[in-house]
């Protein structure tokens, strides 16, 4: 019988699993969010490391086999933010990134902004 790989507990156990540019440029995006949300926590979510703000994910990332990607945990956050994510490859849930071109802090702010507004605007 074979038993699944355990998930992470942490952000910092799951950067042991992951190794050269793709940590790198993970490090910097987990400096870039808490710089932005500094009263977040710090979590893992569906099995990747996220950052909880007012009860409500609102930022997560993952290396994967080509590169990064980011994840807003909403539906609509990158549809709101569409014209800023020209360039960026993605699917309706994710943006995805090289090392070699990682997010803009600019970026990242405006979409936990746009994620943390949809929150607010949810629970009124």
């Amino acid at each position: 019988m074979r038993f699944a790989a355990s998930k992470p507990a942490t952000i910092d156990a799951y950067f042991s699993t992951v190794k050269g540019e793709r940590r790198e440029a993970l490090e910097v995006l987990r400096r870039t969010i808490r710089t932005i949300v500094p009263d977040a926590e710090e979590c893992i979510s569906y099995g990747i490391p996220a950052f909880r703000h007012d009860g409500r994910i609102v930022a997560g990332f993952q290396a994967t086999a080509t590169g990064c990607s980011y994840y807003p945990f909403s539906g609509t956050t990158l549809g709101t933010l569409k014209r800023e994510l020209e360039g960026y490859a993605g699917t309706k849930s994710a943006v995805h990134f090289g090392p070699d071109r990682p997010l803009p802090v600019a970026l990242v702010r405006k979409l936990i902004r746009a994620r943390i507004a949809e929150g607010k605007a949810k629970r009124r």
